[in-house]
C-alpha cells in the first residue's frame, strides 16, 4: 500500500478501528472531536488528507451523536479535499426500519443512506445488514460484509459433537442464516414460530425441530433487548435441550437485556465487536470476537482497486 490510505475513527468504534488500522500496519490518523456544554459537536481532521482515500470508522448505534459525528466527518473529509471517502459502518443502526410498514411513518434506512450520500460519502461498508434490501438504498457502491468466518471459529472451539447439536432460528427473519449454519457445520436444524405483541415485546407460539437432549445454538444478526432469544431458549429447555449457547453479530444490548440474559439458562453469549460496549455490559456469559480482520482486509482490497467479491463467501443460506 502506499501513503495515500488514512484511517480514522469517530469515538464510538475507537476500539475497533485501531484494530483495523494495526492489521494493515498504521496507525489511526489525528482528528479531534467535541462536545461543547450545549451539545453540540465540532470536528477537526488534524493532519493534511488532501487527495489521500479516506476510511472513515463509526457505527452507528445509540446515542444518535454517534450517527451526527459520523456526519460531520464526512463532511469536512470532503471540504479537506479527500480523494476519496469511504465510510465504515461495522453496525449499521435503524437498519430494521427498512419499509414503510404502517401509515406516516418514514423509512428510516433509507433516511441514513441518503444523509451519508448527501455529505459526499464515495462508499459505504457495513457488516451482516438486518436487511440486505438496504443496499439497494444506496447510489454509491454499497458492501455488505459478513461475520461468519469469526463466528465459525469461536462455534468450533465451543468442540460440540454434531450428532447431538442443533441450530435453532429464533424467528422466522433468521431461517436463511441458520439453515446455512447448520448445514456447514453439519448439524440439524430448527425453527420457532415466534409472535410479536408490542415493539421488542415477543413470545415463542411453536417450536419445530427435535431437541431432546441436544446442545442448541442460536444464531442471529443481533441481540437487542434479548427478548427474542430468551424466549427462545426457554422453549429449547422446555424441549430438553441440554444446553444453549447464543451467537450473533451485534451486541447492541439495550434496556432489560443484560438482566434477562443474565438470569436465563444460557450458557454462553457470543458476540463480535461491531458495537463497543462499556465494561459494565460485559458479564461472564458473554465472550467477544474480533471482526477487525474481515474489515482489514476489505479496506485493502478497495484501497487498492481489487476484487472484495472473495470477502463474500458463503452467502446467506448457501
Amino acid at each position: 500500500m502506499d501513503n495515500k490510505l488514512k484511517i480514522f475513527s469517530g469515538r464510538g468504534s475507537s476500539l475497533l478501528a485501531k484494530k483495523i488500522a494495526n492489521y494493515l500496519g498504521y496507525e489511526l490518523g489525528k482528528v479531534s472531536i467535541k462536545t461543547f456544554s450545549d451539545g453540540e459537536l465540532w470536528v477537526k481532521f488534524e493532519e493534511n488528507i488532501r487527495g489521500h482515500d479516506v476510511f472513515i470508522i463509526q457505527s452507528t448505534n445509540s446515542p444518535a451523536e454517534n450517527i451526527l459525528e459520523l456526519t460531520l466527518m464526512i463532511d469536512a473529509a470532503v471540504r479537506a479535499s479527500a480523494k476519496r471517502v469511504t465510510v465504515v459502518i461495522p453496525y449499521f443502526g435503524y437498519g430494521r426500519q427498512d419499509r414503510k410498514d404502517q401509515p406516516r411513518v418514514p423509512i428510516s434506512s433509507r433516511v441514513m443512506i441518503d444523509i451519508f450520500e448527501s455529505m459526499g460519502t464515495n462508499r459505504i461498508i457495513t457488516m451482516d445488514l438486518h436487511s440486505t434490501q438496504i443496499q439497494g438504498f444506496a447510489k454509491v457502491p454499497f458492501d455488505n460484509l459478513y461475520s461468519r468466518s469469526v463466528i465459525f471459529d469461536a462455534i468450533k472451539d465451543e468442540k460440540l459433537n454434531p450428532e447431538t447439536s442443533v441450530v435453532l432460528a429464533p424467528d422466522m427473519g433468521s431461517v436463511k442464516m441458520s439453515q446455512g449454519y447448520a448445514k456447514n457445520l453439519g448439524i440439524n436444524f430448527a425453527i420457532t414460530d415466534k409472535r410479536r405483541y408490542a415493539p421488542n415485546k415477543t413470545q415463542v407460539s411453536h417450536l419445530i425441530g427435535e431437541l431432546d437432549n441436544r446442545d442448541v445454538l442460536i444464531i442471529d444478526d443481533m441481540i437487542d433487548t434479548a427478548g427474542t432469544l430468551v424466549n427462545a431458549a426457554k422453549a429449547a429447555f422446555e424441549k430438553g435441550a441440554r444446553s444453549v449457547i447464543a451467537i450473533a453479530t451485534h451486541g447492541v444490548l439495550s434496556g432489560e437485556a443484560l438482566e434477562r440474559l443474565e438470569k436465563s439458562q444460557i450458557k454462553k453469549i457470543i458476540i463480535t465487536d461491531t458495537i463497543e460496549m462499556s465494561k459494565e455490559k460485559i458479564i461472564d456469559k458473554i465472550k467477544i470476537v474480533s471482526v477487525s480482520k474481515i474489515f482489514s482486509e476489505a479496506v485493502s482490497r478497495i484501497h487498492k482497486g481489487e476484487s472484495v467479491s472473495a470477502l463474500f463467501e458463503f452467502q446467506k443460506g448457501d
